[in-house]
């Protein structure tokens, strides 16, 4: 299923978007890393490579309800969100 949610990640993060720009923003450069059991593990160590001005994990923590309801919406799963 991890291929299948690739494949409409841009359609996830479209939704997520026109929902709200900042939770966008925390999310638009995740890389999905796996899909075990319900849990999808998003990998952000590429923009971590940035530093300090790239580092939005403590607000997206807060923010992962709309990507797990952009997800279900779009590519009708039931995920909660993990990080690597």
């Amino acid at each position: 299923e991890l291929s299948e949610l690739r494949s409409r990640w841009n359609d996830v993060l479209d939704y997520v978007e026109r929902e709200d720009r900042v939770v966008w923003l925390a999310f638009f450069d995740a890389r999905l890393a796996s899909l075990e059991a319900g849990v999808l593990t998003l990998d952000f160590s590429d923009s971590r490579k940035f530093g300090s001005a790239h580092e939005y994990s403590q607000s997206r923590e807060r923010h992962k309800k709309i990507l797990v309801e952009a997800i279900a919406h779009v590519a009708h799963l039931d995920v909660t969100i993990a990080e690597l």
